[in-house]
Parts: C-alpha cells; structure tokens; sequence
C-alpha cells in the first residue's frame, strides 16, 4: 500500500541529504520525493510516498519526527485531498502524424511545450491514472524521453498542515 506523507522542515541545507539518508539506513524505499519552500521561506514541505503497510508508515513517521530539523510530519488521506504530478514526455513527431499528437493532448489538457523537426515535448498535470493513461496512449508514437516531477499533494477544504492547528 502506497501512502503519502506531508513533512514540513527546516529550510537548511543539508536537510533533504538527511531525510534521505534516514530512509536508506532503515531500509524504507521512498517511491516518490518532491520537495519545495511554503507560503513562509524558513520552511519547505516534502511530499514523500512510501510503499508499506501501517506498521510501517508508523515507523516512517516516529523516526522522521527524530530529526531535529523535522517540524512536523502528517500522513495525507486520499479521500481528502488534492493529488497532482507533472510530467513532460518528448515524443517521436514526424509532420505527417503531428495532428493525432496534438488532438490527444487537448483531449488530456496537455501543452506541447516544444516541438522540433522529429519530435514534441508534451506536459502535462493531473493525478497518477491521467498520467498513466496518457503515457499509455503515446507509447505507440514513440516516447524519447519522459521525466516527472513526483506526487505534491494538499488537503481539500479548510484543513491545512502547518506548525500552528489552525489555517
């Protein structure tokens, strides 16, 4: 099981070498890591996926709290709340099948970012299945390249994960 984690930290260097360093002497495997400064500069927030059932969430998140530039570590429920990755795929794009490209893009909402003699970059932003499924659909065309940015997610409505309760 798949479980995202929402971890506010210290904005000092060296933190992110930590946090993955606590990973690799545990054993924990983090299946997806994004991380990136909040509406306050002295603080970044890592969303970090973690495969592994509650026990070991449970251990993820006693030994995350240990740092001593961890301020606080939640676990984000699915159900409540807002997912999104980024990806750009670079594509085989000879001129003769560029329209059946682009018509697959505007069907997902996608912006061809790039376009060159023989290929398209194409990006695009949604949850894990409308990146899985455009990706499905573009392998026949060829994919050259394809990198994503990991999964970044916030809680729906009011709730907010901050270091004061209230948002």
């Amino acid at each position: 099981m798949k479980t995202t984690l929402s971890v506010l930290v210290e904005n000092h260097p060296g933190v992110l070498s930590r946090i993955a360093g606590l990973f690799s002497r545990r054993g924990f495997n983090i299946d997806s890591l994004a991380v990136g400064t909040t509406e306050n500069p002295d603080i970044s927030r890592m969303t970090i996926v973690v495969e592994g059932d509650e026990y070991v969430v449970e251990q993820v998140k006693k030994q995350l709290n240990k740092l001593v530039d961890v301020i606080k570590v939640s676990k984000i429920n699915p159900e409540d709340s807002v997912t999104r990755e980024l990806v750009l795929i670079k594509v085989d794009a000879e001129p003769k099948i560029r329209s059946e490209i682009i018509h697959i893009a505007e069907i997902f909402r996608a912006n061809i970012v790039d376009v060159s003699r023989n290929s398209m970059t194409i990006e695009l932003t949604g949850d894990k299945d409308k990146v899985k499924a455009f990706e499905e659909l573009l392998k026949p065309f060829g994919i050259k390249e394809l990198v994503r940015t990991g999964i970044i997610a916030i809680n729906r409505g009011s709730n907010c994960i901050k270091i004061e309760e209230e948002c």
